[in-house]
């Protein structure tokens, strides 16, 4: 008689391999939540960046909205001046605030020359200069310059607005303002 000899399946794993296991599975949660844990810390950057070119937006649409004229606005001579000759000495409108006015307060800014050198640390209202909850880290400059672009000289601005944000990014906005009705006044 022949003896058949059964040999037993082994079933289940061993203890190596569910160390084995247990360490690559490991290995593999630690990865993907150190990369979600970076997402999550610079997920908010978009949003800075964001509201930094709706700062820069508003304020280069707020200047390109205002006249570009010869004569400050307020000069009886604005609306029929042919150059700068033709306005009163001390309201010919230059690149620069004409005294005294401000963004602000009475008298305001009235022509897109005012806001030359204009700054504002934090964001502020353009109705009463009232801070903006929540935009005080952001920063606002205008840098305005003469550019030809095939007019005569001085009848085309390039309107520069930087804003600098609180991650030290900054946006820069570019603009340019013809003079192509130097007659006009609001």
């Amino acid at each position: 008689m022949c003896a058949k000899l059964h040999r037993s399946r082994q079933v289940g794993t061993t203890l190596i391999e569910l160390i084995l296991f247990i360490v690559i599975v490991s290995v593999g949660v630690a990865g993907i939540l150190s990369v979600m844990n970076i997402t999550t810390r610079y997920s908010a950057d978009p949003m800075v960046r964001k509201q930094a070119l709706a700062i820069a937006e508003s304020l280069l649409e707020e200047i390109m909205l205002q006249p570009f004229t010869f004569c400050d606005p307020t000069d009886p001579n604005a609306a029929t001046a042919a150059s700068a000759a033709d306005c009163t000495p001390a309201l010919v409108q230059g690149i620069g605030a004409t005294a005294g006015q401000t963004r602000y307060a009475e008298p305001r800014f009235n022509n897109v020359g005012d806001y030359h050198g204009f700054s504002m640390i934090g964001i502020q209202r353009l109705e009463d200069g009232a801070a903006i909850g929540g935009l005080g880290a952001y920063n606002a400059n205008v840098a305005i310059t003469a550019e030809t672009l095939g007019a005569p000289a001085a009848d085309c601005l390039r309107i520069a607005v930087t804003v600098t944000a609180p991650a030290a990014e900054s946006i820069t906005l570019d603009g340019y303002r013809c003079r192509y009705a130097p007659r006009a006044v609001p």
